[in-house]
């Protein structure tokens, strides 16, 4: 893959699935904008790690309304294009369906803002501007499993927000893969990454249970999943425009 001349911008970008994305595109030639939230001490290691000259850190809380909005003008200033955007952000927010109404609510809202409502915010900026600019462009959204297969009890609206990304995907590249705008899904199962093995340190039990699921054997690491989106971001295969790549370990099979 090559990523030369390019920039990609990264939801999610400073761990994590984004952070070995953002490696790949990096090492393959590319510039990034990192998108991150919270999280500046791994973002800002993350820069230090791979140089100020291929990665740009841009925070923003997707989990305001308009957020994407300032996002998109703040990454579009360093480079002055953005070629690809990965919208990889995300929460896994566990739900009381037996607790207060307010409480509830919440929740839903807020899986929904940074799950989805900000992916397609961003995607209209980024549609937008390469409509008006008269380039082409790329967008890579990172589902789940949860969208074909469903998620547990406690967890309705993440199973909702990505399987609703799933039809954004291909509502996108059903209206504007005539202007060059191309359109991905990749969709993980259980992957291994910092957050993951915290609560397998919490929770000595969980790794093996989580492995009893999936026919592999293993559970994927976050490099196989950047691999799959830098495989779609870089251009190698435009016709799969619409499609959703399973990236899961056969523990759920379509």
């Amino acid at each position: 893959m090559d990523f030369s001349e390019k920039v990609v911008l990264v939801t999610g970008g400073s761990r994590g699935i984004g952070a070995a994305t953002v490696k790949v595109i990096t090492s393959s030639g590319g510039s990034v904008v990192v998108h991150y939230g919270s999280n500046q001490d791994a973002a800002e290691k993350l820069r230090s790690d791979i140089g100020h000259d291929s990665c740009h850190l841009v925070r923003a809380d997707l989990g305001d309304a308009g957020a994407a909005s300032g996002l998109w003008s703040d990454a579009l200033q360093w480079k002055g294009k953005i070629d690809v955007v990965v919208n990889n952000a995300g929460v896994f927010l566990t739900e009381d369906r037996t607790g207060p109404d307010e409480a509830w609510r919440e929740l839903w809202l807020r899986t929904l803002q940074i799950n989805l409502i900000s992916a397609a915010d961003l995607s209209r900026e980024a549609i937008n501007h390469w409509l008006h600019a008269k380039v082409g462009g790329s967008i890579v959204n990172v589902a789940s499993r949860a969208a074909f297969r469903g998620d547990s009890p406690d967890h309705w609206s993440y199973a909702a927000s990505k399987g609703a990304m799933v039809s954004l995907t291909k509502t996108l590249a059903r209206a504007y893969s005539g202007n060059g705008i191309y359109t991905y899904g990749v969709a993980p199962g259980f992957v291994l990454t910092d957050m993951a093995q915290s609560e397998f340190d919490h929770d000595p039990t969980l790794r093996q249970r989580l492995i009893n699921e999936i026919p592999y054997g293993e559970i994927a690491p976050a490099e196989e999943i950047a691999n799959a989106i830098c495989f779609f971001a870089s251009g190698l295969a435009t016709h799969a425009t619409g499609q959703t790549l399973d990236v899961n370990g056969a523990s759920y099979v379509r």
